[in-house]
């Protein structure tokens, strides 16, 4: 297994810099954000992918460091129901699909998306119950008249670049955010469609993570992951449950926040959740994503890579005699 770190954290360093002070931290590799909501501070794949020489250079600059690269981030709403809108991710997903065929990189993380209630919504609709039953239509709507039409394209165009995986984000707020729709959207679309297990966005939706990984391990479908903890403020979701539209500055006010690893569920866990990627066949990069609004960025992103190399699996076990 190896550690990387989510490039949006070091957004105000040039990438030489963010290289030589993670590989100084002992990370291995660095999740590369080339365009939509990870922003392009360090590399945009819309210029990139058409330019040569600055691949060279930006692959030069990995290498002095020794550092890798672990996925192409360009997490964004394809089928956001404003059309203009949608073909500006649209853009930056397709052309991180051809940049990552270009470096030799087969793995791209992103998020389904979420389209409107209609075909004359202006913003995304998010389904969270199934009645009353306009919400069930809404739903089947947007799967298949939107959702699984366009990710049936954007799995056969990445296919033709290279891409190799499609670790979409189990986020709320997209029409994937469990392992249930995740799988429903990779029945449809393709075994190109796997899961980024971000724990963070589970926690608080009650998940328990390692059954997550074993379903979609079951299923050879986990593609990625992204190492990030959540603290439950435990007396507000007594008082108002987990669902929370509060500004995440309002700490004392949510029911939960994002959390430095350690700082919202214990090493002891952490360990299991380790293991168990390794029992399901997942023997890969543990990238961090440092969200924590009570540590300043750097000090955090320390903790957590300390945290993380405690917990991580190194080589396996070939030799086990006692068995």
């Amino acid at each position: 297994m190896k550690i990387s770190v989510v490039s949006g954290i070091l957004g105000g360093y040039s990438l030489d810099e963010s290289l030589q002070y993670l590989s100084g931290l002992g990370v291995d590799e660095f999740e590369l954000g080339v365009g939509g909501y990870p922003g392009k501070a360090h590399a945009d794949a819309l210029v990139l992918s058409k330019d040569k020489a600055a691949r060279e250079k930006l692959l030069e600059t990995f290498h002095k460091h020794n550092m890798g690269i672990s996925a192409l981030s360009v997490h964004g709403n394809c089928v956001h129901p404003d059309k203009a809108e949608a073909a500006r991710f649209e853009a930056d997903f397709e052309a991180a699909c051809v940049l990552a065929g270009q470096l030799g990189i087969d793995r791209i993380v992103t998020f389904s998306g979420c389209p409107g209630s209609d075909e004359g919504a202006k913003k995304p609709s998010w389904v969270t119950c199934a009645w009353p039953p306009e919400y069930p239509a809404v739903l089947e709507w947007q799967w298949n008249e939107v959702l699984i039409p366009y990710w049936k394209k954007a799995v056969r165009f990445a296919a033709d670049h290279g891409v190799k995986r499609i670790a979409l984000e189990m986020h709320p707020g997209f029409c994937v955010y469990n392992p249930a729709t995740c799988l429903r959207l990779r029945d449809a679309a393709g075994a190109l469609i796997g899961a980024n297990v971000d724990p963070s966005h589970l926690f608080w939706q009650g998940m328990d993570i390692l059954e997550v990984i074993r379903v979609l391990g079951e299923n050879k479908a986990v593609y990625y992951f992204h190492a990030k903890d959540t603290q439950m403020i435990e007396h507000n979701v007594r008082q108002n449950g987990v669902l929370d539209t509060k500004s995440f500055t309002q700490f004392a006010d949510r029911s939960w926040s994002f959390r430095t690893l350690g700082y919202g569920h214990d090493a002891a866990l952490w360990k299991q959740i380790v293991s168990m990627l390794r029992v399901y066949g997942y023997d890969d990069t543990l990238s961090i994503e440092h969200e924590d609004g009570l540590m300043a960025p750097k000090p955090g992103l320390e903790k957590a890579v300390r945290f993380l190399q405690e917990c991580i699996l190194g080589e396996g076990n070939s030799d086990m005699w006692w068995a």
